[in-house]
């Protein structure tokens, strides 16, 4: 496909959502960015998490992934849908009695400054280097296909992007962006049914089934105990990335704290969750089809050193062996996804530093100086962002997907010790000591991580290291406990 026809489709799409957001952000005041006025349509928001749980991982790294994994990613999916029950009926509730803003207020409330402060850092942290690792799998084939052939660097095709994201965050916060989100999820499974359908045409049925079977590509559960996609691994695992990701994290839960009620923010997140396995399962489908036409017409794979490149597969097909429309479609879906992968998190990134480090009060008329505070948090965000980038492009091995999820593993383990702690044990704990709590769980993690497979035979803990982070920090907690009765619990009960 002609890069000059690229650089259309993409310049079109971005002046639809700059539209929306000079739209939606008229007379926006801080209450529009943080909450969107409490205003929020459910069913909206609902559309937009689509987006930001999407992404473009699950656009062009979870297809890729099926050379290697098969379709053992549904276990993990299976628990997605468990998580986000409970944070649907356990933690939802909790943000809405307290009348939250910033989720990690409730570790202030119930442990005191530090804590809270350590539970943002987490965040922060977390979806700094997640956002990132999602912008430089949309932004790679980008550079590929459209910056390389203007010659522009990966580093200047990188600013652009992100500029582009800043010009239509800066102003409107949550209120442009449930619009905004849901628009790119409408684009993101329109490319994804448009490829499917497209495919169609292309595949020799009479011999699709034989392939799958040679391949095992119809393969979904594992029971063997020692490989990291066991079953049993995979099920926790997906249930709590979903508690961590969804329930604990400011991205997800600042647009669902903006819609009018918690009943309205509920019917949001069982509607999304409801979608979740005929999604992915679509996705899936969409990675074994291009496996098979591959093998059918004897196409040779993006490969280094022996190895497929997974994550490669799914835009060389579109633009090299499926027709321009393919192309089309794989570039329109590409865009919504990399627009998705950031916009939302810089303002919840900046949401969640300046309530939980500059105690800002989202409630009271906002200052110019505030304001100023706020752009340049905003700014400052997007900085972080692209370094992130540029050091997981030195580092960066394999399937991005799993880059996100080991990250997960690692950021959001002190995060579910934190609130599981302050919610199912009644004790209060030295506020000055948790964050060494924090340091130490995940590094202790990392070791025990890369040592029980020659300990144990081959064991690999996988998702697993996320459930042991998370009781490692749960038991760091309970050894900083203190004695006396906890009044601070009874008044949030």
């Amino acid at each position: 496909m002609r890069p000059e026809l690229i650089l259309i489709v993409i310049g079109l799409y971005f002046a639809l959502l700059l539209g929306i957001s000079w739209f939606t952000s008229r007379n926006a005041d801080s209450k529009s960015y943080f909450i969107g006025n409490k205003k929020s349509i459910w069913w909206l928001v609902a559309l937009g998490m689509v987006s930001d749980s999407l992404s473009g991982v699950t656009f062009i790294s979870v297809p890729g992934n099926v050379n290697g994994d098969k379709l053992s990613y549904m276990q993990v999916v299976f628990g997605y849908v468990i998580g986000n029950i409970i944070t649907a009926y356990v933690l939802l509730p909790l943000y809405y009695r307290l009348n939250l803003t910033s989720i990690y207020s409730y570790l202030g409330q119930r442990f005191g400054e530090n804590t809270q402060k350590t539970g943002s850092f987490y965040f922060l942290l977390s979806r700094t280097l997640g956002a990132a690792a999602r912008l430089f799998l949309a932004a790679g084939v980008l550079q590929t296909y459209l910056f390389d052939p203007f010659g522009i660097p990966f580093t200047l095709s990188i600013i652009i992007i992100i500029g582009l994201i800043l010009m239509y965050t800066y102003r409107g916060g949550i209120k442009s962006l449930v619009f905004t989100d849901a628009l790119q999820s409408t684009f993101l499974l329109l490319a994804l049914f448009l490829t499917l359908y497209n495919l169609y045409d292309y595949i020799e049925w009479g011999s699709a089934w034989s392939i799958v079977k040679e391949n095992e590509f119809d393969k979904i559960f594992v029971w063997d105990w020692l490989p990291s996609n066991n079953f049993f691994k995979m099920i926790l695992g997906g249930v709590l990335v979903a508690v961590t990701m969804t329930g604990m994290d400011q991205n997800m839960m600042q647009k669902n704290l903006s819609c009018k009620n918690i009943g309205e923010a509920r019917k949001n997140i069982l509607s999304y969750n409801s979608s979740l396995i005929f999604i992915n399962f679509f996705f899936l489908s969409l990675g074994v089809l291009l496996y098979v036409y591959a093998t059918q017409k004897g196409i040779t794979l993006p490969s280094s050193d022996g190895k497929i490149i997974t994550d490669q597969v799914f835009p060389f097909m579109a633009f090299n062996h499926l027709g321009e429309f393919a192309g089309l479609v794989f570039i329109l879906g590409l865009t919504a996804a990399t627009f998705s992968s950031a916009d939302s998190v810089l303002t919840t990134l900046t949401t969640s530093f300046l309530i939980d480090f500059l105690k800002f009060n989202p409630d009271e008329t906002e200052s110019d100086e505030h304001k100023k505070t706020r752009h340049i948090a905003h700014i400052l965000f997007a900085v972080a962002i692209l370094a992130s980038i540029l050091l997981i492009e030195q580092f960066n091995e394999g399937a991005i997907i799993i880059t996100i999820l080991t990250i997960a593993g690692y950021t959001y383990g002190p995060l579910l010790g934190l609130f599981a702690f302050g919610m199912f044990n009644k004790s209060q704990v030295y506020d000055n000591r948790v964050l060494w709590v924090c340091i130490l769980a995940p590094i202790l993690t990392f070791f025990i991580n890369k040592y029980i497979p020659d300990l144990t035979g081959g064991f690999q803990l996988g998702f697993l290291i996320l459930a042991l982070n998370g009781w490692l920090t749960y038991a760091g907690l309970w050894l900083i406990r203190k004695k006396s009765p906890n009044e601070v619990l009874e008044k949030l009960s």
